[in-house]
């Protein structure tokens, strides 16, 4: 019983370990200021091959009007807005001085993200776009920080093979069995004795001292 909780607290810290591991990846495509014209876009295209993904950007107006805003959108939709054709978007923010949009990518395909300056004046727009793999769509939900996991891992560990140890000297008492008892009774070899011997050692110590 001893050895099962103890083989079961290993295996609680293994599979902790390694959902911390496991935590998603983040990766961080652009963070750059822009200068858009009057009335005009740019984009910044990226390609996900594989693995679903989590696409987040941000923007803030620097300087300028403050009527701007992102999208993202599939490379067809972004060749049918290059042609004034009409197009699609998977996600699109209001209009303001900065916003942000989170939208979870689950088909290999080209994207790209869309910024659209609407003022009459050129405006500086600072751009922040990031994928995030490994995830699940979802509400986002809080992580700790890659120092906290790896105080958390090595407290797990430390608890967990402490109580390995204390739980494998418990079972080496009972397989060993208890300790052997030194004032152990044996007869006497001698026939005509009615002696017996109290000790290991060989010491004697009469019972009756009266011989027949």
């Amino acid at each position: 019983m001893v050895l099962i909780v103890a083989l079961s607290s290993i295996c609680k810290g293994l599979v902790l370990a390694w959902m911390l591991s496991a935590a998603p990846t983040s990766v961080e495509l652009v963070d750059e200021v822009y200068q858009i014209p009057a009335n005009q876009w740019r984009y910044v295209d990226f390609t996900l091959k594989q693995q679903p993904a989590l696409v987040s950007a941000t923007f803030q107006v620097l300087t300028g009007s403050q009527q701007a805003r992102i999208a993202l959108m599939r490379s067809q939709d972004l060749e049918r807005l290059r042609g004034d054709q009409p197009h699609g978007v998977l996600a699109l923010t209001p209009l303001a001085s900065s916003g942000n949009l989170n939208y979870y990518v689950h088909w290999p395909d080209d994207y790209a993200i869309v910024v659209d300056n609407r003022a009459a004046q050129s405006s500086a727009v600072h751009l922040r776009i990031s994928l995030e793999f490994g995830g699940s769509p979802g509400p986002a939900v809080t992580r700790l920080s890659p120092r906290r996991q790896l105080a958390v891992i090595l407290i797990s560990f430390a608890v967990f093979f402490g109580i390995v140890s204390y739980s494998a000297r418990r079972l080496w008492r009972v397989v060993k069995g208890p300790p052997a008892n030194g004032d152990q009774t044996r007869e006497c070899p001698i026939a005509d004795c009615s002696l017996r011997c109290e000790s290991a050692s060989g010491s004697h110590s009469p019972r009756d001292n009266s011989f027949r």
